[in-house]
């Protein structure tokens, strides 16, 4: 669903694009903006306790990510290094975002809700990047691994919503039952993306002579 919802913001962005590409304004140069951007609001407005503002300035920047791919497929400049270039600012941005989170519980909030917040703030780090790892890794031993139920777009999404809903009043203990979530279910998909490998490989010994 939200994968659908990205190719419907990237056509709304399609006008923004063009005239951004007119100016001389790179895919690169938005990239790379965006991030630095997403970065500087998770972590300064985070863990001050701008959790709403927070949430709505990060979604802003976090659209740059349609943006650029609609300006790459325009100016007919979609190739590897954008893509390289895109999916490891992505893996910084999503650490400032969670490590934002993480850090709001340990200045914002008190005893077991504080410990439990940041640690399931930190599990959500790294088993994101495991994830992203997985496939990665995968694809550079010529494999697909695709798969799960936790991709990168859907714990954000559901992780800055929930995060803007408590900036205005939504109790706190709800952000850290969906940090557990999702750090469960990224685990999860990390086994489901070793799996699905793991039966390509056995598939590709079989038919080795």
């Amino acid at each position: 669903m939200i994968t659908a919802l990205r190719g419907v913001i990237g056509k709304a962005m399609t006008p923004l694009a063009r005239a951004l590409l007119r100016i001389g304004v790179s895919p690169d140069a938005v990239t790379i903006i965006g991030t630095i951007g997403t970065i500087a609001a998770a972590l300064w407005l985070l863990p001050t306790g701008h959790l709403f503002v927070g949430a709505l300035v990060i979604g802003a920047f976090a659209l740059s990510d349609a943006l650029d791919g609609t300006m790459a497929r325009l100016s007919g400049r979609s190739g590897p290094w954008g893509a390289f270039l895109d999916s490891t600012l992505d893996r910084l941005a999503d650490g400032a975002i969670f490590t934002a989170i993480g850090v709001y519980f340990l200045v914002q909030q008190e005893g077991n809700i504080a410990i439990v917040g940041a640690s399931l703030a930190a599990a959500c780090v790294v088993f994101g990047f495991t994830v992203s790892y997985a496939r990665a890794r995968a694809e550079g031993l010529g494999f697909q691994a695709a798969v799960g139920i936790a991709e990168r777009s859907e714990r954000l999404v559901i992780s800055l919503v929930v995060t803007g809903f408590v900036g205005i009043g939504l109790p706190v203990s709800v952000l850290v039952v969906v940090l557990g979530i999702i750090a469960v279910a990224s685990l999860i998909t990390v086994g489901q993306r070793m799996a699905a490998v793991r039966s390509q490989a056995k598939a590709a010994d079989a038919d080795t002579p």
